[in-house]
């Protein structure tokens, strides 16, 4: 990584942990916004820094979800059900 990409992706982190102890779900476009003015190529890599490890934290939750439910469905000895993901075209079998 370069340090542009280093130095985004750990103010993405940052701002990531300070939007879920705040509860502030605007707070990465506003510092894009601060960081844009000055640099956008910074604010470029930062804007994808944070959509990738939101991206990444909602397909582990639906993972874990996924896979908790089918321990529990094999302990009650049912089918496992097969994972379907939103906007999938198996989400009505």
């Amino acid at each position: 990584m370069s340090v542009v990409d280093d130095l985004a992706d750990k103010l993405a982190q940052d701002v990531i942990k300070a939007m879920d102890a705040l509860g502030d779900e605007n707070l990465p476009d506003q510092v894009a916004n601060v960081l844009g003015a000055s640099s956008p190529s910074s604010e470029e890599v930062f804007r994808a820094a944070v959509r990738i490890r939101l991206a990444e934290r909602r397909a582990r939750t639906f993972l874990t979800d996924h896979v908790q439910q089918a321990l529990e469905a094999k302990k009650r000895g049912e089918a496992i059900p097969t994972a379907l993901a939103p906007g999938s075209d198996n989400e009505n079998l």
